[in-house]
């Protein structure tokens, strides 16, 4: 008999690692929470949108309040309930305003459009017709099959909901006014720590002077571009000069798209009514060269770095918002975005989110340093406590 073998060493079993219940459950609640939340958002929309309209136009005009509060009249001061009462009845006033403006605008655009109903699929297909023969029947075929009267009835029926909005909207601003004495108070009370109450308190006007500072530039870039586009209009005797530079301005405030919406429609309006394919061409050249310096070179300039946001991060944000809340959310995506920016920036655990909405990867500096303060602090009372 050989010689007995060494006996190899038992090697033992790997087990694999099981899968954590509680991350799974947390997964799954996480999942079921935002299927909540979106339902709701769907479901609630035009109290949604009309309240968050409400807290932008209450943001840019708690300022002016405090302004007006100030002012002395000899010995006498301004009481706070008045300046709110004249601020209240300001906003009504222009809200109601803009609502007129726009419904008639809308009136005569949706009259204007039925008389172009029949031209307008000969006069779209002939913008595309340097693609060739094919793309142009295929175009004209299509915008032919389109039910321009359907969209345009529900075009007028949102338009009417202005109204309900705008009402409903000075509601939400008026009870604002009414307990915006006893913010601070309330929000002292609601933290136990002073300084927490303090750092929700910087952050929460952080966010207010970031979109109250991007609303009053989109707004100037807006009504320039608004002027120009009117007076391109007018220089070349279009039917829709006036319509086309509100709806420029209007159209602006949606990033990215608005402005090329804007641009195609004022050569689509030169097409149905002057077919010269020489001036369509130079009218959308003119508009196309406005919309680009002013888009890309004067707005940029105005924002500074702390608002430059992620161009990926606003489309994803259009498009999610333009799902959940139709055309009012597209305008709002970019307030709420810069919203989101700032909360991440001074939360470290939520701070890789504000770096890849941010376009050059440097967030809001003031919220980051709030952030940075707030994590020293949390850190110094834990070590007080060990």
């Amino acid at each position: 008999m050989g010689a007995p073998t060494p006996m190899q060493p038992m090697r033992p079993k790997r087990v694999g690692r099981g899968i954590d219940p509680g991350r799974v459950q947390a997964a799954a609640l996480t999942i079921i929470a935002f299927a909540v939340v979106l339902f709701l958002l769907v479901q609630a929309r035009f109290l949604l949108i009309s309240l968050a309209v409400a807290i932008v136009i209450f943001s840019l005009t708690s300022d002016a309040i405090n302004s007006i509060a100030r002012v002395r009249i000899g010995p006498l001061r301004v009481p706070n309930w008045l300046a709110s009462i004249v601020a209240l009845l300001a906003i009504a006033t222009a809200l109601m305003s803009l609502t007129s403006i726009i419904l008639a605008q809308v009136n005569t655009v949706l009259s204007t459009t039925l008389s172009y109903a029949e031209r307008a699929p000969t006069a779209l297909a002939e913008l595309f017709s340097f693609l060739g023969p094919e793309a142009e029947k295929t175009i004209l075929n299509f915008t032919k099959s389109i039910e321009v009267t359907g969209y345009l009835r529900t075009a007028a029926g949102q338009a009417g909901s202005l109204v309900q909005a705008s009402v409903l909207v000075t509601l939400f601003v008026g009870f604002l006014f009414a307990e915006r004495v006893w913010f601070e108070t309330k929000l002292r009370n609601l933290f136990a720590n002073p300084a927490q109450a303090e750092r929700f308190g910087q952050v929460v006007g952080t966010i207010i002077h970031r979109v109250n500072y991007y609303l009053l530039v989109k707004s100037f870039v807006s009504a320039v571009t608004g002027v120009l586009v009117w007076l391109v209009a007018e220089y070349f005797d279009l039917d829709l000069a006036t319509a086309l530079g509100i709806l420029t301005f209007v159209l602006n405030y949606i990033p990215s798209v608005g402005s090329i919406i804007a641009t195609v429609l004022v050569a689509l309006v030169s097409s149905i009514q002057q077919p010269d394919p020489v001036q369509t061409a130079a009218i959308f050249a003119i508009v196309g060269m406005t919309q680009f310096v002013l888009g890309n070179v004067i707005d940029p300039m105005l924002m500074g770095r702390a608002l430059r946001l992620s161009s990926f991060g606003i489309i994803i944000s259009l498009a999610f918002w333009a799902a959940v809340w139709g055309i009012p959310g597209m305008f709002l995506s970019v307030p709420i975005m810069v919203s989101l920016m700032i909360v991440c920036s001074q939360l470290p655990e939520l701070r890789p989110i504000a770096i890849l909405l941010s376009r050059e990867g440097l967030p809001d500096p003031e919220a980051q340093a709030l952030g940075d303060k707030a994590e020293e602090e949390a850190e110094a009372a834990r070590h007080a406590g060990e």
